[in-house]
């Protein structure tokens, strides 16, 4: 035998053990995660209730909370305020001024602003004719007779 410390010793009653105690399983390959037989076996659940409850309570169903008008107000509220500050931030960092050309009209503006009024004119060529025709259709379904 070596003189290494770390090497497992003789037991008085026979056998090996290691110098600093057990940390595992005598066989090193035994893993209780891959060898199934090697498991703790599984505890027992009781069935129904562990605490005792008041006689005649009856659990009630869970209901879904709705979405309600003023929680949609809040969230479009607070949406809104996020992209207004984004907004702020995008033409406080793009003021370098540009001038503007438009057929006669021309002019300078701070970045940011020139391209917020050509979001903002995007947004209304889309939004105006959008919103014409639901208008339309709103229209059109007051006056077709409804079906039974």
């Amino acid at each position: 035998m070596s003189d290494d410390p770390t090497q497992a010793t003789p037991r008085p009653g026979g056998g090996w053990s290691p110098a600093h105690g057990s940390a595992g399983p005598q066989d090193p390959r035994a893993d209780p995660a891959t060898r199934p037989t090697m498991r703790p076996a599984s505890p027992v659940v009781p069935e129904g209730r562990t605490v005792p409850t008041p006689t005649g309570w009856e659990e009630q169903p869970r209901t879904e909370v709705g979405h309600s008008r003023t929680g949609v107000l809040w969230t479009g509220l607070i949406l809104s305020a996020l992209v207004l500050l984004l907004l702020l931030v995008f033409i406080l960092q793009n003021s370098t001024p540009i001038r503007i050309n438009f057929f006669t009209v021309s002019g300078t503006l701070p970045a940011g602003v020139a391209l917020l009024l050509a979001a903002i004119a995007g947004l209304l060529l889309v939004a105006i004719p959008g919103g014409l025709r639901i208008l339309q259709l709103r229209r059109a379904a007051r006056r077709s007779p409804r079906r039974p």
